[in-house]
C-alpha cells in the first residue's frame, strides 16, 4: 500500500518525491486517520462513505450508552479500512464534549501503529 503523506496541516504533501510517500503500516495508520476524518455525504464520487458524525453521533448526550455506540461505529470504520488486520487497542475519551480515539492497529504487514484522531 502506497499512500500520500499528509503536512502538519493535513494537507498532501508535494515536492519532496518519495518522500511524500507512506508504505507499510505508516501508510495503513494515515488510512484510518483520513477515513475517520471522512465525514459522511462530504466525498462526491461516494456520499455514503464517511463516518455519520452528524447523522448518528452528535447530538446525543454524552451518556456511558451513547460513548459505546459511538465507539462501535468508529471500529467498524477502522476494521473496513483497506489494510487493517487487526484492532489490538482501543480507548476513547469523551470530555468537555469532545470526542477523542487512541487505538492500535496491526495492519496487513504484520506491523502495528498507533492511531490518534481527535473529532
Amino acid at each position: 500500500m502506497l499512500y500520500r503523506r499528509l503536512d502538519a496541516s493535513g494537507d498532501y504533501s508535494f515536492g519532496k518525491s518519495k518522500q511524500d510517500f507512506l508504505s507499510g503500516a505508516e501508510a495503513v495508520a494515515q488510512a484510518v486517520k483520513t477515513n475517520l476524518l471522512l465525514l459522511k455525504g462530504e466525498w462526491w464520487e461516494d456520499v455514503a462513505q464517511g463516518l455519520p458524525l452528524f447523522q448518528s453521533i452528535l447530538g446525543q448526550p454524552g451518556i456511558t450508552e451513547n460513548i459505546r455506540a459511538a465507539d462501535l461505529i468508529i471500529k467498524e470504520r477502522i476494521a473496513a479500512t483497506k489494510g487493517v488486520s487487526s484492532i489490538d487497542d482501543f480507548q476513547s475519551d469523551y470530555s468537555s464534549r469532545n470526542y477523542s480515539i487512541v487505538c492500535t492497529i496491526t495492519a496487513y504487514t504484520g506491523e502495528t501503529s498507533t492511531v490518534e484522531v481527535s473529532l
